[in-house]
């Protein structure tokens, strides 16, 4: 039995939402940029890691997940109305970033980064989703294995560094601090990966 701690994986896919029999394309990481990851360290869902896991280098895939095998269903408590004057900069109100379906990174009290979607502006109140934006959708994988193999420690070590950051730990971050903001739908890092 293949052990599946540690594994350097590459893939490419495409991604489809899956709603009354039409699939709907969400994203894609093509060839040449493909979605990399060490198995066993809670970087892409479960579900879709064990399915790649499964597969050799070279296997094609073509899987669905349900909404709870992947993100959930989307829950009314995760919509939140917070003050407007927190998207203050200098005194401003921060239009430039703050506008609606703008993906947005919020740190909660104890310092942890996460992404909302910016639902509404208002005059006083800013209203932010906090579910995932695939939250209560089918997915629909389609791809190619193009690497699997144990993972080496300085890929190890550079991924811990990574996932002690403020960013998703895609790797294409650099010191932005993932707020960037490239990738609507996404981690907001702009990686286009949304695992």
């Amino acid at each position: 039995m293949e052990q599946n701690q540690n594994l350097f994986v590459a893939v490419n896919y495409k991604l489809y939402t899956v709603e009354n029999g039409q699939a709907e394309l969400v994203e894609e990481a093509p060839a040449e940029k493909p979605f990399q990851f060490i198995s066993g360290f809670g970087i892409t869902l479960d579900s879709f890691e064990q399915q790649i896991l499964k597969l050799e280098k070279g296997a094609d895939f073509n899987f669905e997940l349900t909404s709870e095998q992947a993100y959930g269903q989307a829950e009314a408590e995760r919509i939140i109305d917070l003050e407007r004057s927190i998207f203050n900069v200098n005194g401003q109100f921060d239009s430039q970033h703050i506008f609606e379906g703008a993906i947005v990174p919020l740190k909660n009290e104890d310092g942890n980064l996460f992404y909302g979607r910016v639902l509404l502006v208002g005059e006083e109140k800013v209203r932010i989703d906090l579910n995932h934006p695939l939250a209560g959708k089918t997915l629909r994988f389609e791809g190619h294995v193009i690497e699997k193999r144990e993972a080496t420690n300085q890929e190890i070590s550079k991924l811990i560094e990574q996932l002690s950051q403020d960013h998703c730990g895609c790797g294409d971050c650099g010191d932005c601090g993932g707020d960037c903001g490239d990738n609507e739908g996404g981690c907001g890092c702009g990686c286009g990966h949304c695992h």
